[in-house]
């Protein structure tokens, strides 16, 4: 359990920034050199490279190599491991919400609305 959560953590960590969520965003179109990936901030190469590193340490992105060009591919598992556990929470807002509804009903019920 705890190297789950350490992915998730690292996941987590990596969506933080609107810069990195952009390149995914991009990568989800398909694989692209770093030229092609969204760069919002007008950002140096060095940071570039350090955003590209926290996505592929979170396992979000792998990175390749044709000839001179490193093509970097969106990698979906860990997005899908923060799905199933977001999973859990959705299950209890959408209780929640149920739960608030049925009193709303019963109080326009109880007022004649």
């Amino acid at each position: 359990m705890q190297t789950e959560t350490d992915a998730l953590s690292l996941t987590f960590a990596a969506l933080a920034d609107p810069t990195r969520r952009a390149m995914l965003a991009r990568l989800a179109q398909g694989p692209a050199a770093v030229k092609e990936l969204p760069n919002p901030y007008n950002l140096s190469s060095p940071s570039i490279s350090k955003h590209l590193k926290v996505l592929e340490r979170a396992g979000l992105i792998e990175r390749g190599r044709e000839a001179q060009w490193r093509p970097a591919q969106l990698q979906p598992a860990p997005l899908k491991d923060v799905s199933d556990w977001l999973e859990v929470y959705r299950k209890n807002w959408e209780a929640n919400f149920d739960r608030l509804e049925e009193y709303l009903r019963k109080i326009q019920k109880d007022k004649g609305i």
